[in-house]
């Protein structure tokens, strides 16, 4: 093997150790990144239920926030007043209303809400 092949050689090798290292680091990157944006994700989803429960006690709530129970899911709770039962969803910014949400809320204006008392005995 002459000087020329031998150095062909040694820079393949070592072409092939910087694309390996590079493509670890790139895969740790992306999975980095992934567990950050999950982590991101799930401290702003607890940030918004611990601050729905909170709400009632803002100073434009419309209500009597004594009479607010906190449900959480699928959504954040019923105001009861003497003469109607609310159910609230409290939103911020941008954010919209579920599909599951919307469900709920069209089911209630078409007035398909029910009262039941359930016994055991």
């Amino acid at each position: 093997m002459d000087t020329l092949d031998a150095g062909l050689l040694a820079a393949l090798a070592v072409s092939v150790l910087v694309a390996g290292l590079f493509v670890r680091l790139w895969r740790s990157a992306r999975r980095s990144l992934s567990e950050a944006r999950s982590s991101k994700q799930s401290l702003s989803t607890k940030y918004g239920q611990m601050t729905e429960q909170f709400m009632p006690f803002v100073p434009d709530y419309p209500w009597d926030p004594q009479r607010f129970r906190f449900i959480g899911s699928p959504i954040d709770g019923v105001q009861f007043e003497d003469d109607k039962v609310i159910v609230v969803e409290f939103k911020t910014g941008s954010s919209k209303l579920s599909e599951r949400q919307r469900h709920i809320r069209d089911l209630i204006r078409d007035g398909r809400v029910e009262f039941e008392e359930f016994r055991i005995d």
